[in-house]
């Protein structure tokens, strides 16, 4: 079977003690700043995002409710490749949590050291459909 194509990486999940301060030191050192469409999903605990000026650095700002917080790498994949992802990753026998993100799809698995890793596609209703015809 073929690997499936990656086309970058979407984001980094970053665990801060405080998340406010953490967005104000990001605005100041690395120009980055909130997007203000997925705001939502910091509600509750998500990731507040960040992105540089350019909008092709993408931070994910947690704050970290356990010393033992990992940090991840998310990689962005197309719809289509996005479901190639999720086969191939289950014919490698790993432990797979797909996740509805109401904007996006993300597959979350780790390497064998424990490294979180994420694939993440924005094309969330050709997804949404093609799992439905799936399942």
């Amino acid at each position: 079977m073929m690997i499936p194509c990656l086309e970058k990486i979407d984001h980094v999940h970053v665990y801060v003690s405080n998340r406010e301060a953490a967005v104000k030191w990001y605005a100041d050192v690395l120009g980055m700043r909130p997007i203000k469409a997925f705001l939502s999903w910091a509600k509750g605990g998500g990731p507040l995002t960040l992105e540089d000026p350019s909008g092709e650095v993408h931070l994910a700002l947690f704050e970290r409710d356990n010393p033992a917080s990992i940090s991840t790498v998310a990689f962005g994949t197309s719809g289509k490749q996005f479901i190639k992802w999720k086969t191939h990753l289950k014919s490698k026998s790993l432990s797979l949590r797909v996740n509805d993100h109401d904007m996006a799809f993300s597959l979350y698995f780790s390497d064998p050291d424990g490294n979180l890793y994420e694939i993440t596609t924005y094309e969330h209703e050709a997804v949404r459909q093609a799992m439905l015809q799936r399942d």
